[in-house]
């Protein structure tokens, strides 16, 4: 049996009749940049996340990006996150000439440890972003209070998360603003780049309209200096046709993951720990093991694909070398970058597949 860790092409085969007929109608119309599939997805996506506003841009990426800038964030003003995730959400922070500040990680969410925050934050210090990673929301309560207290914005990066709720809120609709990607790997995800942005705040919604679009509100007319980041009309088509099935998809992973977790937790493994107030929309399924390289190996021969999400924390990146972090600083961060290996996670997948999965990793700790 062979099964990657992602596979694009069955969910494309079973939806391939609604798409094509749209991307004819979109190329039949001829405009390609912001119009009318941009405007109802961003108006989708912010009832989808109980926002008050959504701005599409070019990538999840640049939705970090634009979010700090239209926040004021720059040359000298820190920010905290994690050492444990994609390096966007802290590149975007060095873009801006601002500087990273790492925190630990709980071990057993990932996300970023609330309980270290507070040790981080200066007089320099301007906003927090927050990783919903694999598709579990961070501790938003404490996160916020946080904020509250010492006067910070708090940026989501839900590039990972779409659908996630905490305590009822879904992710993107509790900080100043919400980022989400649409990597075609994504729960969401397009036939190329995409990302957006939501928040309840007019004047900042504004201000990425903007931002987005050079600066520009009238033809020719610049306010700000501002970016080329638009998301795009046959990706916002695509989109549209995909986020109709998005629940039912999410509902598929939460089903897989517990078939996972069932027939993985007597093992010398730790499996997704989901907190009872949360909803986990499992964008990696992501366990632990002090095994992990002769696991992936194991697993390679027989068929089955895997990723380490992040084999090596931000801080220790060669080019982040001039922060002075070393070895040692974010131990959480470190071990788990030593342990984690995602499991195939994709709604296509047959119970057949994933019970072989199982079977296959048990026959590698029992034999």
């Amino acid at each position: 049996m062979n099964i990657p860790v992602f596979d694009l092409k069955r969910q494309y085969k079973k939806i391939s009749s609604e798409l094509l007929p749209v991307l004819e109608e979109v190329m039949a119309r001829g405009q390609f940049i912001l119009g009318e599939n941009v405007e109802l997805l961003e108006k989708e996506l912010a009832d989808y996340c109980g926002t008050k506003y959504a701005v599409g841009v070019a990538s999840g990426t640049d939705a970090l990006l634009l979010s700090l800038e239209a926040l004021g964030i720059g040359e000298g003003d820190e920010v905290i996150t994690t050492p444990f995730t994609f390096f966007a959400t802290s590149e975007i922070i060095s873009l801006l000439k601002a500087k990273p500040v790492f925190v630990d990680i709980d071990p057993k969410t990932f996300n970023i440890d609330p309980n270290k925050i507070e040790d981080a934050i200066t007089p320099k210090t301007k906003a927090v972003i927050p990783v919903h990673l694999f598709g579990q929301m961070a501790e938003m309560d404490d996160i916020e209070y946080l904020a509250e207290k010492y006067n910070l914005y708090v940026i989501e990066d839900a590039c990972q998360a779409i659908g996630a709720e905490y305590k009822g809120k879904r992710a993107g609709n509790i900080g100043n603003t919400g980022c989400f990607s649409f990597f075609p790997t994504k729960n969401l995800g397009a036939y190329g780049d995409g990302g957006l942005i939501t928040t309840n705040d007019e004047k900042l919604y504004e201000k990425i309209k903007l931002l987005r679009v050079h600066g520009s509100r009238k033809k020719y007319y610049h306010e700000l200096i501002g970016h080329n980041s638009r998301l795009d009309e046959i990706q916002a088509a695509i989109l549209r046709i995909k986020l109709k099935y998005l629940d039912h998809w999410i509902e598929r992973r939460i089903e897989i993951a517990k078939i996972y977790s069932e027939g993985l937790r007597d093992l010398d493994i730790i499996v997704p720990e989901v907190k009872p107030y949360v909803k986990h929309v499992f964008h990696q399924y992501v366990i632990r093991t002090k095994n992990r390289d002769e696991l992936q190996e194991y697993l390679a021969n027989k068929g089955i694909g895997t990723a380490i999400y992040y084999p090596l924390p931000l801080h220790l990146q060669e080019c982040y070398k001039d922060l002075g972090y070393r070895s040692g600083d974010f131990p959480e961060a470190e071990k788990a970058s030593k342990e984690v290996i995602a499991l195939p996670m994709w709604p296509e997948l047959t119970n057949e597949e994933v019970e072989y999965i199982i079977e296959s990793i048990r026959e590698f700790f029992i034999n």
